[in-house]
């Protein structure tokens, strides 16, 4: 086995220190010469409690959270002599604080959820936010004043309501009144799948739906909050740049423009994005830290040059350090002009950090900056943590800085060996292109495990992308975006947007066409958690350490590379309203047994497969044989039965593995009933939402959403689901106490929150 030293004088190796008590000592000399590295653990412990917060099966106490952080504070505080020890308690510290504090964040954002659907109900409030759609209609989101007869603590803080129809007047802080059908916010559409429920909980959103009727204007309201008229302002003002932006390059070009000045991407028809997508440039349209690097980079550059140009400044004040703070102010504005996104404050908060490190004469591109940022961001927003785009994020600018660090090293030992050579515009040049190569693996391949897990696919050719078009959004798109906000109060904004407009097309034009090439998208079935965590573990231990026992990250990274094959996919999935269902046929796809106006719940399950197929495709190849009062399937020797009228009980009763009954069951099936039989009622769905059972040896596996969500705030109306049934059995093999800790983090996230549709609404653009 090859040699890694613990230090230049020793050849102890990994094979031999962990021979008899040497291995101890070897941990412990390399923990110990690590210890300016520490502090960049203190995020991902932090994190960590938060994660086991997340993780827990029920709701845990105050009570209980407050007492272990004062434990744990003190336990540390006599800790203080050992430096070993004190490391062991100060980890246990920062995991006790992540977890409290992920429970303050859960009590302050507390409001009202819609407990039951609300049909042409009467809604009165202030308008906080118009998003424009690329089809027909807005989307608004609602401060609530008056909603149908209730009041006080059951009154929802905000609601979101998709109009069919354009209103180009509606101003956020209008009072307004309409009647629409409101629901709560939808559950998962699997085990394990995304939770819109627990985003819309910390977004203090109380339910969405649809407008039924005309909106009109409502003077009697009372007074605007003062945070919404602030706010209002600020999305009034947005409001009037869109306008402007779209007017001066209409089509869309111009909404891509909008989406990259403002942040609203709602006019950008599903077909770009999805070019975008398949591209692996999606992270271009919506604003984070390319775009917030790019801007407030280029404010303190433009400030520093001009600074420089006048040489009383230049030799008697620090003006890197005025340009610095003008690059903080002008971030700043930046951020409230484009909506302030959740992936544009991380982004700001980060670049924040890396200036007031200039400020104090400190290294701005450093692994410590993005630890103090990451610690920020999760003590204001824990919920972030299961953000796929706050670990994409965080992923990719720690491997990049990781990197660089290391790249850094190489180049000065190489510039000390070539003193005084100086390299030519040729030169200069390859360099240019292999760093920006370079960075583009680096960040292409930190970031693939978060694809893979939360999205399931990975775009192959991102990189063949990527080196065409950011160059262009960094050279041409964002500098003339820069140019547009400066332009725009002396209504010269023609000439910068035109440009812009150029860097825009060029872009989507490459997206177009790396998307369309074959083997552009590869999707990819769900991974296992453990899995992830491996791959993540080992990408941790490899970029935050120093020394060379970093090299033990590859192999936890191996280790989760070969895990990843071995999850175990269900063969049957029940929707939550029990109109879909799929099972796996021999071939190992899915096939359906679809209604109308289910298509997403399929499109889901497809995802999770790792199938390219659409939801219509899968529908076509049902297994099932139907008649007028049930349809039935026969796999791996089990035969599952849907029962749609009570004639069917006679004969699925007795005969019938997994039996699915899609109307009110007044009396179980009783003695007829085979011993091992499964019974999916409307009353289990509605208590434990959808459905995952998977064939393991002579057993049934029952999975359903109440056992991965937990008895949690944000639960909502599952949360009696956990009751026995009507027939006296649990409704699930539940789950109690905590569940996986990485099962919280399965997002499988839609990029846009619009893919969310509640129960009961008809089905159309999502709202």
């Amino acid at each position: 086995m090859a040699e890694i030293g613990v230090d230049g004088r020793s050849g102890l190796s990994v094979g031999s220190a962990f021979a008899g008590g040497a291995g101890l000592d070897w941990i412990a000399t390399e923990i110990d010469a690590e210890r300016e590295r520490w502090f960049l653990w203190l995020p991902v412990l932090f994190g960590l409690g938060i994660g086991l917060y997340f993780a827990a099966g029920v709701e845990p106490l105050m009570l209980v959270l407050a007492p272990l952080a004062i434990a744990a504070v003190a336990l540390h505080h006599l800790a203080h002599r050992r430096h070993l020890v004190r490391l062991v308690t100060g980890a246990v510290l920062a995991i006790t604080f992540g977890g409290l504090t992920a429970k303050l964040r859960t009590e302050f954002v507390a409001a009202p959820v819609l407990e039951r659907q609300l049909f042409r109900v009467d809604l009165a409030g202030f308008v906080e936010l118009v998003e424009p759609r690329a089809t027909r209609g807005q989307r608004i989101t609602l401060r609530v004043v008056t909603l149908g007869e209730k009041s006080g603590q059951a009154l929802p803080f905000r609601v979101r309501i998709r109009t069919l129809t354009d209103d180009t007047t509606l101003r956020p802080g209008d009072g307004v009144r309409l009647r629409a059908t409101l629901g709560a916010p939808p559950q998962p559409s699997a085990p394990g799948d995304f939770d819109f429920g627990r985003l819309a909980w910390f977004s203090s959103l109380g339910g969405i739906g649809l407008a039924t009727g005309r909106i009109e204007r409502a003077t009697d309201l009372g007074p605007v909050p003062y945070a919404l008229t602030l706010r209002a302002s600020i999305e009034r003002l947005r409001q009037a740049i869109r306008a402007r932006i779209v007017a001066a390059l209409p089509g869309e070009t111009g909404e891509i423009a909008t989406a990259l000045i403002t942040g609203e991407r709602g006019g950008i028809t599903d077909a770009t994005n999805q070019a975008y997508r398949d591209s692996g440039l999606f992270h271009i349209l919506s604003i984070s830290g390319l775009h917030m690097v790019i801007m407030a980079g280029a404010v303190f550059w433009l400030l520093r040059l001009g600074l420089a140009a006048i040489p009383r400044l230049a030799l008697r004040y620090p003006i890197k350090k005025w340009a610095a703070v003008g690059a903080i102010l002008g971030g700043f504005g930046y951020l409230m002009i484009s909506g302030g996104a959740p992936a544009t404050v991380r982004a700001w908060i980060m670049l924040t950090i890396m200036f007031v490190a200039v400020l104090l004469d400190r290294p701005a591109l450093a692994l410590r900056n993005v630890a103090i940022a990451a610690i920020l961001i999760l003590a204001i927003t824990p919920e972030s943590l299961l953000d796929a785009g706050f670990q994409m994020s965080f992923a990719a600018v720690t491997g990049l800085i990781s990197a660089y660090e290391y790249m850094r090293a190489r180049r000065e030992v190489q510039e000390r060996r070539t003193a005084g050579e100086r390299y030519g515009p040729t030169s200069q040049a390859i360099r240019f292109v292999r760093d920006n190569f370079v960075t583009t693996i680096i960040a292409s391949l930190v970031v693939a495990p978060f694809g893979v897990y939360h999205f399931h696919n990975t775009q192959l050719l991102a990189l063949i992308a990527n080196l065409f078009a950011i160059p262009i959004c960094n050279l041409i798109v964002m500098p003339a975006a820069l140019g547009v906000l400066i332009a725009l109060p002396f209504g010269l904004e023609v000439l910068p947007l035109t440009v812009m407009g150029w860097g825009i097309d060029a872009m989507t034009a490459v997206a177009r066409w790396v998307g369309a090439l074959p083997g552009a998208v590869v999707k990819v079935p769900a991974i296992p958690t453990v899995s992830f965590a491996l791959l993540i573990g080992g990408g941790l231990w490899l970029l935050l350490w120093s020394r060379p026992w970093r090299v033990l990250g590859v192999v936890a990274i191996a280790a989760g590379v070969l895990v990843s094959p071995l999850d175990r996919r269900p063969d049957v999935y029940v929707g939550r309203d029990g109109t879909t269902i799929a099972v796996r046929g021999p071939d190992g796809r899915l096939a359906a047994l679809a209604s109308r106006g289910s298509a997403f719940e399929l499109a889901r399950w497809l995802e999770l497969d790792g199938d390219r197929r659409t939801p219509a495709e899968a529908a076509e190849q049902t297994l099932f044989t139907c008649d007028m009062i049930g349809c039935t399937a026969r796999l791996k020797g089990r035969l599952i039965a849907v029962a749609m009228s009570p004639a069917a009980l006679r004969d699925d009763c007795r005969k019938a593995d997994i039996l699915i009954v899609r109307f009110p069951l007044q009396r179980p099936c009783g003695p007829n009933a085979k011993t091992s039989q499964i019974l999916i009622t409307p009353t289990h769905l509605a208590r434990a939402g959808a459905h995952a059972l998977s064939f393991d040896g002579g057993g049934i596996r029952l999975d359903t959403v109440a056992d991965v969500r937990g008895r949690r705030p944000w639960s909502g109306p599952l949360v009696d689901r956990l009751s026995p049934d009507e027939d006296g059995r649990p409704a699930s093999n539940r789950i109690t106490g905590f569940t996986s800790l990485f099962e919280r983090f399965r997002e499988q996230r839609p990029e846009n929150d619009d893919d969310a549709w509640p129960r009961g609404l008809p089905q159309g653009e999502m709202p």
